[in-house]
Protein backbone atom coordinates (compact mmCIF):
# COMPACT_ATOMS: atom_id res chain seq x y z
CA UNK A 1 0.00 0.00 0.00
CA UNK A 2 1.42 3.74 -0.75
CA UNK A 3 1.59 6.01 2.05
CA UNK A 4 0.39 9.42 1.41
CA UNK A 5 3.37 12.08 2.16
CA UNK A 6 1.91 14.76 4.49
CA UNK A 7 3.02 18.73 2.65
CA UNK A 8 0.82 20.47 5.04
CA UNK A 9 0.09 19.45 8.69
CA UNK A 10 -1.71 22.38 11.22
CA UNK A 11 -1.53 21.73 14.96
CA UNK A 12 -4.49 23.76 16.82
CA UNK A 13 -3.95 26.45 15.03
CA UNK A 14 -5.34 29.91 16.40
CA UNK A 15 -5.47 33.24 15.37
CA UNK A 16 -7.23 36.33 17.56
CA UNK A 17 -7.03 39.56 16.49
CA UNK A 18 -8.03 42.70 18.90
CA UNK A 19 -9.96 45.54 16.91
CA UNK A 20 -11.24 48.39 19.08
CA UNK A 21 -10.61 46.62 22.29
CA UNK A 22 -12.65 43.46 21.64
CA UNK A 23 -11.11 40.53 20.69
CA UNK A 24 -11.58 38.54 17.32
CA UNK A 25 -11.27 35.01 16.93
CA UNK A 26 -10.48 34.56 13.18
CA UNK A 27 -9.47 30.45 13.75
CA UNK A 28 -10.48 28.60 16.47
CA UNK A 29 -7.92 25.54 17.56
CA UNK A 30 -7.64 24.04 13.83
CA UNK A 31 -6.28 20.71 13.26
CA UNK A 32 -6.16 19.15 9.85
CA UNK A 33 -3.50 17.45 7.60
CA UNK A 34 -3.20 17.90 3.71
CA UNK A 35 -1.29 15.05 1.48
CA UNK A 36 1.06 15.72 -1.01
CA UNK A 37 -0.44 15.71 -4.37
CA UNK A 38 -3.77 16.60 -3.46
CA UNK A 39 -6.01 19.48 -4.57
CA UNK A 40 -8.01 20.96 -2.04
CA UNK A 41 -10.62 23.69 -1.70
CA UNK A 42 -11.10 25.42 1.26
CA UNK A 43 -14.49 26.94 1.16
CA UNK A 44 -16.65 29.56 3.69
CA UNK A 45 -18.74 32.55 3.52
CA UNK A 46 -16.93 36.05 3.75
CA UNK A 47 -15.72 36.58 7.20
CA UNK A 48 -15.59 32.62 8.19
CA UNK A 49 -12.07 32.57 8.62
CA UNK A 50 -10.60 30.31 5.77
CA UNK A 51 -8.31 33.87 4.10
CA UNK A 52 -6.69 33.93 8.20
CA UNK A 53 -6.50 30.02 7.53
CA UNK A 54 -4.96 30.23 3.84
CA UNK A 55 -2.61 32.99 4.84
CA UNK A 56 -1.17 31.18 7.46
CA UNK A 57 -0.79 27.87 5.35
CA UNK A 58 1.20 30.48 2.76
CA UNK A 59 4.13 31.74 5.62
CA UNK A 60 2.12 35.10 5.08
CA UNK A 61 0.77 34.89 8.31
CA UNK A 62 1.40 33.61 12.20
CA UNK A 63 -0.93 31.92 13.75
CA UNK A 64 -1.65 33.68 17.52
CA UNK A 65 -0.87 29.53 18.72
CA UNK A 66 -0.33 26.39 17.78
CA UNK A 67 1.66 25.21 14.65
CA UNK A 68 2.10 25.12 11.10
CA UNK A 69 4.37 22.61 9.42
CA UNK A 70 5.49 22.75 5.63
CA UNK A 71 6.97 19.27 4.96
CA UNK A 72 7.69 19.08 8.66
CA UNK A 73 9.27 22.56 9.27
CA UNK A 74 7.40 24.35 11.74
CA UNK A 75 7.29 27.33 9.60
CA UNK A 76 6.82 29.91 12.89
CA UNK A 77 10.05 29.25 14.08
CA UNK A 78 11.73 29.97 11.07
CA UNK A 79 13.58 33.52 11.26
CA UNK A 80 12.64 36.05 8.16
CA UNK A 81 15.64 34.80 5.77
CA UNK A 82 14.52 31.63 6.28
CA UNK A 83 10.73 32.13 5.46
CA UNK A 84 11.79 33.69 2.47
CA UNK A 85 13.36 30.99 1.41
CA UNK A 86 10.75 28.62 2.06
CA UNK A 87 8.13 30.84 0.09
CA UNK A 88 10.21 31.34 -2.61
CA UNK A 89 11.25 27.75 -3.09
CA UNK A 90 8.43 25.87 -2.02
CA UNK A 91 5.03 27.85 -2.23
CA UNK A 92 3.75 29.60 -5.72
CA UNK A 93 0.95 31.75 -4.77
CA UNK A 94 -2.17 32.58 -7.67
CA UNK A 95 -4.06 35.90 -6.74
CA UNK A 96 -7.79 36.90 -7.57
CA UNK A 97 -6.26 39.91 -8.65
CA UNK A 98 -3.44 38.55 -10.62
CA UNK A 99 -0.57 40.90 -9.05
CA UNK A 100 1.35 41.35 -13.03
CA UNK A 101 3.90 43.70 -13.07
CA UNK A 102 1.97 46.21 -15.72
CA UNK A 103 5.06 47.41 -17.19
CA UNK A 104 6.64 43.83 -17.35
CA UNK A 105 5.86 41.69 -20.40
CA UNK A 106 4.49 38.24 -19.26
CA UNK A 107 7.85 36.37 -19.75
CA UNK A 108 9.27 38.91 -17.43
CA UNK A 109 6.95 38.58 -14.58
CA UNK A 110 7.16 34.69 -14.89
CA UNK A 111 10.86 34.63 -14.83
CA UNK A 112 10.81 37.40 -11.79
CA UNK A 113 10.50 34.69 -9.09
CA UNK A 114 13.44 32.86 -10.75
CA UNK A 115 15.71 36.10 -10.15
CA UNK A 116 14.93 36.67 -7.06
CA UNK A 117 15.93 32.73 -6.39
CA UNK A 118 18.90 33.62 -8.06
CA UNK A 119 18.49 31.36 -11.26
CA UNK A 120 20.80 32.27 -14.45
CA UNK A 121 19.23 34.78 -16.65
CA UNK A 122 19.18 32.71 -19.84
CA UNK A 123 18.01 29.38 -18.11
CA UNK A 124 15.12 31.58 -16.35
CA UNK A 125 14.07 33.23 -19.94
CA UNK A 126 14.10 29.40 -21.35
CA UNK A 127 12.56 28.08 -18.60
CA UNK A 128 9.67 31.20 -18.62
CA UNK A 129 9.03 30.79 -21.85
CA UNK A 130 8.06 27.15 -21.35
CA UNK A 131 5.71 27.65 -18.83
CA UNK A 132 3.94 30.24 -20.87
CA UNK A 133 3.74 27.68 -23.50
CA UNK A 134 2.54 25.11 -20.86
CA UNK A 135 -0.58 27.19 -19.70
CA UNK A 136 -1.30 27.81 -23.12
CA UNK A 137 0.30 31.49 -24.02
CA UNK A 138 3.60 30.59 -26.03
CA UNK A 139 2.50 33.51 -28.32
CA UNK A 140 2.27 35.86 -25.48
CA UNK A 141 5.72 36.16 -24.14
CA UNK A 142 6.07 39.89 -24.97
CA UNK A 143 2.86 40.97 -24.89
CA UNK A 144 2.31 43.16 -21.40
CA UNK A 145 -1.51 42.89 -18.84
CA UNK A 146 -2.73 45.33 -20.71
CA UNK A 147 -2.70 43.80 -23.88
CA UNK A 148 -4.14 40.42 -22.45
CA UNK A 149 -7.71 39.26 -21.08
CA UNK A 150 -8.76 38.35 -17.54
CA UNK A 151 -8.24 34.82 -18.04
CA UNK A 152 -4.75 35.59 -19.90
CA UNK A 153 -3.69 37.26 -17.24
CA UNK A 154 -4.35 34.78 -14.75
CA UNK A 155 -2.69 31.85 -16.88
CA UNK A 156 0.26 34.09 -16.44
CA UNK A 157 0.07 33.95 -13.10
CA UNK A 158 -0.12 30.63 -12.62
CA UNK A 159 3.12 30.42 -14.79
CA UNK A 160 4.60 32.74 -12.94
CA UNK A 161 3.16 30.46 -9.55
CA UNK A 162 5.32 27.50 -11.04
CA UNK A 163 8.76 28.92 -11.81
CA UNK A 164 10.51 27.39 -8.53
CA UNK A 165 8.89 24.29 -9.26
CA UNK A 166 6.88 24.96 -5.30
CA UNK A 167 5.41 21.70 -4.47
CA UNK A 168 2.31 24.08 -3.36
CA UNK A 169 0.34 26.40 -4.99
CA UNK A 170 -1.76 28.79 -3.10
CA UNK A 171 -4.95 30.00 -4.90
CA UNK A 172 -6.34 33.11 -3.42
CA UNK A 173 -10.18 32.94 -5.64
CA UNK A 174 -8.42 32.52 -8.48
CA UNK A 175 -11.96 32.60 -11.03
CA UNK A 176 -13.29 35.59 -9.05
CA UNK A 177 -12.55 37.95 -11.49
CA UNK A 178 -13.11 36.07 -14.57
CA UNK A 179 -16.31 34.83 -16.14
CA UNK A 180 -17.96 31.35 -16.36
CA UNK A 181 -16.74 30.05 -19.36
CA UNK A 182 -12.98 30.94 -18.74
CA UNK A 183 -13.29 30.78 -15.07
CA UNK A 184 -13.46 26.86 -16.08
CA UNK A 185 -10.92 26.61 -18.10
CA UNK A 186 -8.48 27.72 -14.89
CA UNK A 187 -10.04 25.29 -12.98
CA UNK A 188 -9.15 22.74 -15.59
CA UNK A 189 -5.50 24.15 -15.64
CA UNK A 190 -5.06 23.80 -12.28
CA UNK A 191 -6.12 19.99 -11.99
CA UNK A 192 -4.28 19.46 -15.07
CA UNK A 193 -1.14 20.72 -13.19
CA UNK A 194 -1.61 18.88 -9.91
CA UNK A 195 -2.71 15.68 -11.83
CA UNK A 196 0.25 16.04 -14.61
CA UNK A 197 2.83 17.32 -11.96
CA UNK A 198 2.22 16.57 -8.94
CA UNK A 199 1.64 20.04 -7.73
CA UNK A 200 -0.47 20.39 -4.29
CA UNK A 201 -3.14 22.70 -4.93
CA UNK A 202 -4.85 24.41 -2.43
CA UNK A 203 -7.78 26.91 -2.89
CA UNK A 204 -9.64 29.65 -0.85
CA UNK A 205 -12.73 30.15 -3.12
CA UNK A 206 -16.46 31.01 -3.21
CA UNK A 207 -16.96 29.35 -6.87
CA UNK A 208 -19.09 26.18 -6.30
CA UNK A 209 -17.43 24.86 -9.88
CA UNK A 210 -14.32 24.66 -8.39
CA UNK A 211 -15.93 21.29 -6.21
CA UNK A 212 -15.82 19.31 -9.08
CA UNK A 213 -11.69 19.26 -9.34
CA UNK A 214 -10.89 18.94 -5.75
CA UNK A 215 -9.98 15.97 -3.98
CA UNK A 216 -11.34 17.17 -1.11
CA UNK A 217 -13.08 20.29 0.55
CA UNK A 218 -13.14 22.05 3.85
CA UNK A 219 -15.78 23.94 4.95
CA UNK A 220 -15.08 26.69 7.32
CA UNK A 221 -17.26 28.10 9.40
CA UNK A 222 -17.08 30.61 12.44
CA UNK A 223 -13.32 30.09 12.17
CA UNK A 224 -13.57 26.43 12.77
CA UNK A 225 -13.71 23.47 10.32
CA UNK A 226 -17.18 22.36 9.87
CA UNK A 227 -17.05 19.59 7.92
CA UNK A 228 -14.03 17.91 5.30
CA UNK A 229 -15.41 15.98 2.55
CA UNK A 230 -13.86 13.61 0.13
CA UNK A 231 -15.22 13.85 -4.12
CA UNK A 232 -17.18 10.43 -3.64
CA UNK A 233 -18.99 12.33 -0.72
CA UNK A 234 -19.74 15.52 -2.40
CA UNK A 235 -22.41 14.13 -5.22
CA UNK A 236 -21.87 16.71 -7.27
CA UNK A 237 -24.31 17.07 -10.48
CA UNK A 238 -21.82 17.91 -13.26
CA UNK A 239 -23.78 20.82 -15.64
CA UNK A 240 -26.04 21.85 -12.86
CA UNK A 241 -23.28 24.33 -11.02
CA UNK A 242 -20.29 24.79 -13.95
CA UNK A 243 -22.65 26.18 -16.55
CA UNK A 244 -22.63 23.52 -18.84
CA UNK A 245 -25.35 20.77 -20.06
CA UNK A 246 -24.91 17.05 -19.54
CA UNK A 247 -25.31 15.31 -23.22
Amino acid sequence: MTTRREIVRTQAVRKTYVMGGETVHARRGVSLTIYAGEYISIMGPSGSGKSTFFNMVGGLDKPTSGEVYIDEVDIAQLDPFELAWLRCRKIGYIFQTFNLIPVMTALENVTLPMVFAGTDPDEAREKGAALLALVGLGQRLQHKPAQMSGGQQQRVAIARALANDPAINLADEPTGNLDLKTGHEVIELLKKLKDERGVTIITATHDMKMLDASDRVIWITDGQVSRIQSRQELDIQIGSIDGREEA
